[in-house]
């Protein structure tokens, strides 16, 4: 990026027309209080001065503008970054005004949206600039233990300890196009690395940040994230509708359901999302280095008036990234009060050798522990494949339900058939040894009922009903 807006211009471009009112300058708790000391806390020759010109400049007293404003309709406290001003960096003052802001969100019930453009910290006060850094990581961490959303917003550039609190540690991370982003700054990484690992696309390729988002389309994105993470519910989310087959045709055998979940006539996950959801936002990567487009979708969405996250598995083998980035979601709606709905839908997870090199177990392990973890509601839909274990890590205990056209095992027919030492003959009849089909887990109690379908053996012969609680039953 070459044309960098100023921390007002930016706020500018979020905010809605005339609502944006710049919080308080906080008053410093130190000697200070009775005047700087010159030059700074290190006497830095020229501290002073170079303060005075960035000042004179930007028209800014300090790095950072922080002030409250309506975005497409909600309130949130922006933070924005005044690159002009030495560089964006983070310098006492700078966390001064951070905390207030931090404080000032929690006090008043209001999400955080850093505006971040910064090159780190502030190097002429040394280390008392860089322990600022601390003091943003606690007030993020108070503010996420509030149920309050971080969401910010990458600028050119986005660097060094500015990247590691107020960026990466964020619940969502947006990015313009082309800025650059990393931990390292141009002038102290390697001569021969790769610039192109440093830009803002790189970064979300690497699941660390979940889209590039253009200027003009930087409101309505922000908006459509803000309304969605800030209307918690505690009703469960309700199964979504079967859009395959007929009510009244469940598989006749175990094998007619495996076959019918492997089908690819039948719908799959954006199927069902689309026809849940009015409309929905992707969360992408697990901030780990990866992410499984191809096999996990991960957002949330607005259905029947209210905000639901969801997790899907797409009927690809799931990879560690994409447990990762679903246990990501549920942790993250946890904090936020917001119902899960996931959808059960792969052959099982990943198992080639670089699917263990990235830790599958892991991955899967810390799955397992966040829908167990969560407090708030998760309702699971089987749409396909329910393939062992891989399956049961997005599956919610008490709360799963099947569509006809699904199938849920311990382990595939052919791979039973095989440890068993029985001919390919056999594999149809060891999945009905098996008792794979929807109405066998209904009448195994391993799911509450099969969607679209009164089948007898269903809890109480009801379908789900998403205003009474989904462990009552």
């Amino acid at each position: 990026m070459t044309d960098r807006l100023t921390a007002r211009e930016t706020v500018a471009l979020v905010a809605d027309e005339a609502t944006f009112t710049e919080l308080p300058e906080p008053i410093r708790e130190s000697a200070e209080s009775a005047g700087p000391a010159p030059d700074g806390p290190l006497g830095w020759p020229g501290y002073d001065a170079a303060r005075a010109r960035a000042a004179e400049r930007t028209g800014e007293q300090e790095s950072v503008v922080c002030g409250t404003a309506l975005v497409e309709g909600v309130r949130a406290v922006l933070i924005s970054f005044e690159f002009g001003f030495l560089g964006g960096s983070l310098g006492e003052r700078t966390g001064d005004r951070l905390v207030a802001a931090y404080a000032h969100a929690r006090a008043h019930r209001l999400p955080v949206v850093p505006l971040v453009a910064t090159g780190g910290s502030r190097m002429q006060e040394g280390m008392l600039a860089l322990t600022q850094l601390q003091r943003i990581a606690r007030e993020s961490v108070l503010t996420g233990e509030a149920g309050l959303p971080q969401i910010a917003v990458l600028r050119d550039p986005t660097t060094g300890g500015g990247w590691a609190t107020l960026g990466a540690g964020a619940d969502v991370v947006l990015a313009l196009p082309g800025a650059q982003v990393g931990f390292a700054g141009s002038r102290v990484r390697p001569a021969d690395a790769d610039p192109a690992a440093y830009r803002a696309q790189a970064q979300v390729a690497a699941g660390a940040a979940d889209a590039v988002v253009p200027p003009e389309e930087l409101r309505g994105t922000l908006g459509r994230w803000l309304r969605l993470l800030t209307r918690p519910s505690a009703t469960p989310a309700a199964p979504p509708h079967p859009l395959g087959t007929g009510p009244g045709d469940l598989p006749a055998t175990g094998w007619d359901a495996v076959r019918r979940a492997r089908s690819s006539e039948r719908p799959h996950a954006p199927d069902y999302l689309d026809a849940y959801f009015t409309h929905r936002v992707a969360l992408d990567g697990d901030r780990c280095g990866g992410t499984d487009p191809q096999g996990m979708l991960c957002g949330f969405g607005e259905h029947e008036g209210r905000t639901v996250a969801y997790a899907a598995q797409t009927g690809a083998a799931t990879r560690p990234a994409g447990y990762r980035t679903a246990a990501r979601l549920i942790r993250l709606a946890d904090r936020l009060g917001i119902p899960v709905l996931t959808l059960v839908d792969t052959p099982g997870a990943a198992n080639d050798a670089e699917a263990e090199r990235q830790g599958a177990g892991a991955a899967i392990a810390g799955l397992f522990a966040a829908v167990a973890a969560a407090r708030t509601p998760v309702t699971t839909l089987v749409v396909g494949e329910g393939g062992s274990g891989g399956a049961l890590a997005l599956a919610a205990p008490g709360n799963t339900w099947a569509t006809p056209d699904s199938y849920f095992s311990v382990i595939a027919p052919e791979l039973a058939a095989a440890i068993l030492k029985r001919p390919p003959e056999e594999v149809e009849a060891t999945a009905d040894q098996l008792r794979v089909r929807p109405q066998d887990l209904v009448d195994l109690g391993v799911v509450r009922g099969i969607v679209g379908h009164h089948y007898q053996g269903q809890d109480q012969g009801q379908e789900p009903d998403p205003d009474r609680p989904y462990d009552d039953r």
